[in-house]
């Protein structure tokens, strides 16, 4: 299927979009989020919104100009959600509203805090009835039914309140949640023990202990998830606290020099080429150049190296970093959020936001979660009072059903005791699906485990970005490398020259001298090896005009009134320069021993060749043989001939069948695409040509989150799933194409846009844990999500009383509290242990 690129009209009508980002309150649980998404998808000019439960965060895609952020936070906080834009004009100022939420959560957990210390002490003196005789002979109170009334009470008033009052807020504007749940399964259980004391007569048991049971139980519940996320997001956090908010600006460095006074300004006011002063201790305030002082500087925030760099005029320096030992002048090169650190943290917080594709199942759910556990109660008490109790009536038997202790019921009720009523049975099986259900779980499944891997990934220098992505790289059959820069050094040096004779060229180094000059006009890696044996021969390097490049291919320019042609045999057969059978011979020698050949014609007749080497990065082989460990298959993409690809694919250890090469880099999206379409069973062809792909570069969507080939996400082949691992510049259309993109950091922000992974510390063994990591985090999702499932799964058929005709066994309602609070701690614990990865790379 050939793509279509997109049309100049098509262009020029699309809408452009930008991003709203929202720090909304008051979500509890998935319901909220579906809520929170429905009321802002709603509003017009929105074009899509995607919420996080566990970092309270809403990013909204809208068309440009068309929606005002304080007119959705104002709808969100309306409906009940209390909600601010995220408004700043660089990083500091983003750190500065980001403190807020988290400012928010502490005041929430003091808040929980107080009201559990409430909950409990209402909890042991309601459970002190159960004691009998012994708590009776202490204090005889304990023992009436209507000190236990006014426990209740002060229970559900003080901290059930806010459980109650939001509850009832979901319900007034349709978007029911958890509180709703707890807080009508409450109010019932108090209710309905409220009548039994009142009206004596009608042979009911007071259960006044269990609404205090399950606001004790789903309070404690809450603050220790409230803790565990907090634990969740303290990678996160960190990475937000390496951001320096002061400078020490140099206000006339001219005059002044490193050694003056400065004036502290907020980072977020520094300009592109002002001074600033950096301190031994001071954190650089943003990325720079050093212009005076020398220093080290430890840069393990960045790198994950804990060996301090040292630092002198002329070397950059990044914002966050810490100076160490000397007094430096650096001059401001990016700042705002365009510095490297302010890009880390806005795609760590944009990755949180991405959900993976596998937790689609679970909003929908969400969103009639609590429709369906109502619906569900109220057809457990239809059935139990119509037919259950009639069917079994063995259950109404207090051997049956042990529904309250004797020492909690009215005096009149005492003696009902043998038989309980139908409607109470029924009742309290009602309230115990509703309390039972957690939709809380499902909503923290997928946001929780995202938050801890992407801030692990963070900490060590791999962007990950997305859930999205996890579950690709969970897919992952094949990864693919680039080459030059990837697989090896990236800095090539010239190893060979060879003259032929009676061309007019009087030495090998005018050979050089000519390529050098040729070769001044571009900034290839091949380019730079030349020029470097010139520099290293100290020979003179004449001007070159008119040059022209021809990317995979080769460079053109005029020396002296002559054409000079440098590159590889296709490039000089395009311009009908005939090879000798001796130049051949000799070129492919020196391709099987794994160096670049670079021809060099001058006047149209070939002159000489230029054998350049690129050394293998240390770790390249280590790299390669744990992913293959892994059971992934590991391919080599190169622009370089055949036997020179198949030379350093033999150091790797690789068979020349996982070799593609003689591709240049307008061809390789197209050979990815190639790999996706035909799947690992038939792609083992090797050594194709650039030719052979089918199609140019020209047709590749440049969007990272939508590859164009139309195949990938939605073959059934398991093993077109394909990584391409390059340096994020020449391979930007590579990285794009494939299902993964992971770009070795380079600085450029094609590199942070083009790839899905991005490692920072310029690292090939980082691609191994980047794959590990998300891997790691995918299952913590998985196993979220069916243990959140499988939850409620088990948890509502029980509570519903289905055991109870055969052996007696139910889930009284405080029980269902206690056992819906450990699911959603259970959850966000489950992604806590994520963290063990930390230590067991």
């Amino acid at each position: 299927m050939q793509l279509v690129p997109k049309t100049k009209v098509d262009r020029e009508f699309a809408p452009i979009l930008e991003k709203i980002i929202l720090d909304v309150g008051g979500m509890k649980c998935a319901g909220c989020v579906k809520a929170v998404e429905r009321q802002l998808t709603q509003h017009p000019g929105v074009k899509s919104a995607c919420v996080n439960l566990a970092t309270e965060v809403a990013v909204v895609e809208s068309e440009a100009g068309m929606v005002d952020a304080d007119a959705l936070a104002k709808q969100l906080t309306t409906v009940g959600f209390p909600t601010q834009p995220r408004k700043a004009s660089g990083i500091a100022g983003e750190i500065s509203k980001l403190t807020d939420p988290a400012e928010r959560q502490r005041q929430q957990m003091h808040s929980s805090l107080r009201q559990l210390l409430i909950a409990a002490l209402l909890l042991v003196l309601s459970a002190s009835g159960h004691f009998g005789n012994i708590g009776s002979s202490v204090l005889p109170i304990l023992n009436n039914i209507w000190f236990h009334c006014g426990l209740a009470t002060i229970a559900i008033l003080i901290p059930g309140r806010v459980i109650i009052v939001d509850g009832w807020l979901g319900w007034r504007r349709n978007a029911p949640n958890m509180n709703t749940l707890v807080g009508l399964g409450t109010l019932t259980a108090y209710l309905a023990s409220l009548v039994a004391l009142l009206f004596p007569q009608m042979g009911w048991e007071c259960f006044f202990d269990e609404p205090v049971m399950m606001l004790g139980f789903i309070l404690l519940g809450r603050t220790l998830e409230q803790q565990a996320r907090g634990r969740a997001a303290a990678a996160f956090r960190q990475l937000l606290a390496l951001q320096p908010l002061l400078a020490r600006l140099i206000a006339n460095p001219e005059k002044t020099g490193i050694g003056s006074s400065s004036v502290e300004i907020p980072a977020e006011q520094v300009r592109v080429g002002e001074w600033l002063q950096v301190l031994p201790g001071d954190k650089v305030p943003v990325d720079g150049e050093v212009v005076a002082g020398q220093t080290t500087v430890d840069e393990s925030m960045l790198t994950g190296e804990a060996v301090p760099v040292s630092k002198q005029p002329g070397d950059l320096v990044t914002a966050g970093t810490l100076n160490q030992s000397g007094a430096i002048a650096i001059q401001a090169t990016r700042v705002g959020s365009d510095t490297t650190l302010a890009q880390i943290v806005a795609l760590v917080e944009a990755a949180q936001t991405r959900k993976a594709p596998v937790q689609k199942l679970a909003d929908t759910v969400a969103g009639y979660f609590t429709y369906g556990v109502l619906t569900a109660s109220v057809l457990t008490f239809f059935f139990w009072y119509f037919f259950g109790t009639h069917i079994w009536p063995n259950v109404t038997m207090s051997g049956g059903m042990e529904m309250a202790h004797h020492s909690l019921m009215s005096t009149d009720a005492m003696n009902h005791v043998s038989n309980h009523s139908p409607l109470l049975i029924s009742l309290k099986l009602a309230i115990a699906v509703m309390v039972v259900a957690c939709p809380c779980a499902l909503g923290l499944a997928t946001p929780t485990a995202i938050l801890v891997g992407t801030g692990m990934g963070a900490e060590r220098g791999l962007l990950i970005k997305g859930g999205d992505v996890l579950e690709k790289v969970h897919k992952l059959k094949t990864v693919v490398f680039d080459k030059t820069g990837t697989l090896t050094t990236g800095k090539p040096l010239v190893t060979d020259c060879l003259l032929i004779e009676g061309l007019g060229t009087e030495s090998s180094q005018s050979l050089i001298q000519l390529a050098a000059a040729v070769e001044s006009g571009t900034h290839h890696p091949l380019a730079k090896a030349i020029q470097q044996e010139a520099q290293r021969q100290e020979l003179s390097i004449p001007e070159a005009v008119d040059f022209h490049t021809e990317p995979g291919l080769g460079v053109s320019a005029v020396v002296d009134g002559t054409v000079v042609l440098l590159g590889n045999s296709d490039w000089l057969s395009w311009h009908g320069i005939a090879m000798n059978v001796t130049a051949q011979q000799l070129a492919e020698d020196w391709a099987t021993a794994g160096k670049t050949v670079v021809f060099v014609a001058v006047g149209g007749t070939l002159a000489g060749l230029i054998a350049v080497s690129d050394r293998l990065r240390p770790d390249a082989k280590t790299t390669v043989d744990k992913l293959r460990h892994m059971g992934l298959r590991v391919m080599l993409l190169s622009g370089d001939r055949p036997e020179a690809a198949n030379a350093i694919a033999k150091q790797l250890g690789l068979d020349s069948a996982d070799v593609i090469a003689g591709v240049p880099p307008a061809k390789k999206a197209a050979a990815i695409q190639a790999l996706q379409q035909e799947g690992l069973g038939t792609a083992k062809q090797g050594n194709r040509g650039a030719g052979e792909q089918g199609r140019s570069d020209n047709s590749i969507s440049p969007l990272p989150l939508c590859p164009s080939a139309p195949l990938p996400l939605s073959m059934p082949n398991p093993q077109s799933f394909v990584a391409m691992v390059g340096d994020g510049i020449n391979d930007a259309p590579a990285l794009s194409q494939a299902d993964v993109g992971i770009a070795l950091y380079s600085g450029t922000d094609v590199a942070m846009e083009t790839a899905e992974i991005v490692l920072m510390r310029d690292r090939l063994n980082d691609v191994v844990e980047s794959i590990q990591l998300s891997r790691a985090t995918f299952n913590k999702i998985r196993q979220n999500l069916f243990w959140a499932f499988a939850y409620n799964t088990v948890g509502i058929p029980l509570a519903a009383g289905v055991l109870l005709p055969s052996i007696g066994f139910v889930l009284n309602p405080s029980g269902a509290a206690a056992l819906m609070a450990f699911s959603s701690v259970s959850v966000v614990t489950n992604s806590i242990l994520l963290r063990r990865l930390a230590h067991h790379p």
